[in-house]
Parts: structure tokens; C-alpha cells; sequence
């Protein structure tokens, strides 16, 4: 029986006002226990994911990536009232490529579509993009354990068993915590039950919000912040005990003494977690162009078509050294395809009646130009309108937007 064990319901600094642990003393603790991989799994956010994943590879163990997602098992696009407003926490784990990607999609569209008061996503978001994910019943917060604390075995099994289904059999762990709270021994013995009859495998797990046990008052005091009240306040929102740290191995061996199956299943979900993010490229994305056309091409066409309108079809020599300047940046960067979508929104907004307000942008160089960043309004150059008479594009059409600065 191995002695080791892998933290996978892990908050850091980037669960806002109330992670207190830094991922780099995260990573550290584990691997001074002799711990093989960690998690994390912050609220709502991936914002963790990337520093935990450098700091992991740095230090030889394995990054497992994750978020403790907020969950509604309503549709994410309904917006109800607050009083009847319904959030829950559901734990989620990338054991591969596609599954990181994946766990990227549902947390944008918790965000762009299912935000109110928190990013939520659903079961139909979920279902799209399940593959590649490890989910668990997760927290005391979650759907099935407040089913559970409310008396309703029935349901909470129905929504575990619908997470199963989407998840797969072998991709949906009921999640084991023992924190010493009453609520957590009252709930673990439903969710043994449940993992028997739907032959789900256990998971043991702590909730960690900070790093080691003497920090529990730092982060009482960082939920104070987080809720405006003060430590003097005795109806202040705290965490009921003081377990709520990265335990060693041989702790959590111990508080799960009769489960150590979901003490190894911890070391099994680190080993299926195969991640590999590369750096360094840029991925950028691609725009449709007409036949004959690359997105430099076009650029260049688009650029020239404008450049005449503006200046006539005989191009005066520093506009044009000008423009070959820009396009050779750009195509060098990479960007091209960057501009033709801009350049695309901009068409389609005027083609539509919609305003469209010019950027202040401030040239390196302008013919004539002594403009200066004391200018409170551009023209369509982006030269100041004090020098717009000594601007050689003085007598563009194009206004600014009624309050542009």
C-alpha cells in the first residue's frame, strides 16, 4: 500500500479574499512531504492554473489542473432573483490536453453566459465539454451534499448519477472531506451509499484554503476583508475549525484510515494527468480571405484601396514608405489577420448605422506634424487637431465620436 498522497481541492492566492496559500509555498509544502503531484482548484477561476503549472514542472512533480467551478443545475442564462437564486461548487479536473481546453470553454462560458452574482455553468455546458474532465461531488457547497444536509437522499443521488453519466464511470469521484465539522461526518456516510450503489470510485480530499495550520488566523482575518466585518465580530462568516490546510501525506492517510482507496485514487488521478502547455507561441487567430489571398495580401490590398481613397491613386513617397513600414511589422508580427478582423467589426458596424469612435493613437512620425500628448482631440490620423491644418490628412471626412478625448 503506498504512503503517498496528492492534494486535488487546493485554493491558492487566486481564490479571491479567500485562498491564503501562495502557489509557490503550495508547491514547496508538497514537495517537502515527498507529495508526487498537486492540484488546484480555485474558485471560478483558472487565473492559478499557468504559475502552478511552471512552479510544479520546476520543481518535478505534476501539475494537476483544475477549478472549483460554481454550478446551477438550472440554466446558466436564467437570471433569477437573488432570494431564489441557486449556486453551487462543483470540483473539476484536467487529465489531459483536451480536457485542459476544455475545462478553458466551460469556465468562458460560465462567465459570457451563465454570470449572475457568480460565473456559473450547467449541465449543458458541461455535456458539451466533458471530455478529458475529472469531476467529483465535491464540498459541503455542492448540489449533492446540500441535497444531502437537506434531507433529500433522492435527489442528491439523482444528480450525482447525472453527473456519471456525463462524466463516464471511471471520470466521477464522490469526493470524501473530513474537516471534523458534524455536517461533513453526516454527509459522508450518504455519500458512501452513494458511491455503492452507482460503483463510483472515492476520492479523499482536503479543502485547503491556506498552507499550514498556523495560518488559520491570517486566513480568518482575510475573510474578514473579504465580508467587511472584523475577528471582533461573532457572527463574522469563519471557517468552523482549523483543518483547512495542505495535510501530509501521512495526516490524511491517517483521517482516512478505513478508505485508502480514496487516499490512492488521489495518486491515480495524478498519474492520468498528462498536460503538456507550450509556451511561446503565439495563437493568434485566422481570417477568411478571397480566393488568390493570403492574410498579408489582403491586408496589403485593403491598405492600398484606403490609402487611396484618402490620398489619391498617385501615392505621395512617404505614404508609402510609410505604409511599407506598417505592413512589413505586422506581417513580421504575425498580426495580420489581427487587423482584418478589426478592420472587418469596423465595416460591419458601418454598414449597419452603428458609430464606431476613433482611437486616439499617437505616431511615431507625422509630415508637418509638432503635435504634442497635451491635445485633447485627434483627427483621423491621430494627429493633434492644434496641428490638424498642417496634417496631410487635414481633410478627412471622418469625425470623432461626440466626447472623444
Amino acid at each position: 500500500m503506498s504512503k503517498s498522497f496528492v492534494h486535488l481541492h487546493t485554493h491558492t492566492e487566486y481564490s479571491m479574499l479567500d485562498g491564503a496559500s501562495r502557489v509557490s509555498d503550495a508547491v514547496a509544502t508538497a514537495v517537502a512531504d515527498g507529495q508526487p503531484a498537486l492540484g488546484i482548484t480555485d474558485h471560478g477561476n483558472m487565473y492559478g492554473v499557468i504559475p502552478l503549472y511552471t512552479a510544479c514542472r520546476a520543481a518535478g512533480i505534476t501539475p494537476v489542473l483544475g477549478m472549483e467551478a460554481y454550478f446551477t443545475t438550472a440554466d446558466r442564462r436564467e437570471r433569477p432573483k437573488r432570494s431564489e437564486h441557486e449556486i453551487f461548487h462543483l470540483t473539476l479536473l484536467a487529465e489531459s490536453n483536451v480536457g485542459y481546453h476544455n475545462l478553458i470553454r466551460v469556465s468562458s462560458g460560465a462567465y459570457l453566459e451563465g454570470f449572475h452574482y457568480k460565473p456559473r455553468a450547467d449541465f449543458e455546458l458541461l455535456e458539451r465539454h466533458h471530455e478529458g474532465l475529472i469531476g467529483t461531488t465535491g464540498c459541503l457547497g455542492s448540489a449533492i451534499c446540500q441535497r444531502l444536509l437537506a434531507d433529500d437522499y433522492a435527489g442528491a443521488r439523482a444528480v450525482a448519477g447525472r453527473f456519471q453519466d456525463v462524466l463516464g464511470a471511471e471520470s466521477f469521484f464522490v469526493e470524501l472531506q473530513d474537516h471534523g465539522l458534524p455536517e461533513q461526518h453526516r454527509v459522508n456516510r450518504d455519500l458512501l451509499r452513494i458511491a455503492a450503489e452507482l460503483g463510483a470510485p472515492l476520492l479523499a480530499t482536503n479543502d485547503s484554503h491556506y498552507t499550514e495550520r498556523s495560518h488559520a488566523e491570517s486566513h480568518a482575518a482575510l475573510l474578514c476583508v473579504q465580508t467587511g466585518t472584523t475577528l471582533d465580530d461573532p457572527n463574522r462568516f469563519k471557517f468552523d475549525a482549523e483543518e483547512f490546510y495542505l495535510k501530509t501525506a501521512g495526516e490524511m492517510r491517517s483521517l482516512f484510515v478505513d478508505h485508502q482507496d480514496a487516499c490512492d485514487n488521489t495518486l491515480w488521478i495524478a498519474e492520468r494527468a498528462q498536460i503538456d502547455i507550450e509556451f511561446g507561441n503565439a495563437e493568434l487567430p485566422a481570417f477568411p480571405t478571397p480566393a488568390g489571398h493570403d492574410e498579408d495580401s489582403y491586408l496589403r490590398e485593403l491598405t492600398l484601396q484606403g490609402a487611396a481613397r484618402r490620398y489619391g491613386e498617385v501615392l505621395p513617397v512617404h505614404v508609402t514608405e510609410r505604409i511599407e513600414f506598417e505592413l512589413g511589422v505586422i506581417k513580421t508580427m504575425g498580426f495580420s489577420a489581427y487587423f482584418l478582423i478589426v478592420w472587418d467589426l469596423v465595416r460591419y458596424a458601418r454598414e449597419s448605422g452603428i458609430r464606431v469612435r476613433p482611437v486616439r493613437v499617437w505616431p511615431t512620425a507625422c509630415a508637418s506634424s509638432t503635435s504634442t500628448r497635451s491635445s485633447t482631440t485627434c483627427c483621423s490620423s491621430g494627429c493633434s487637431t492644434r496641428v490638424a491644418s498642417r496634417c496631410p490628412t487635414s481633410t478627412s471626412t471622418s469625425t470623432p465620436a461626440t466626447g472623444a478625448t
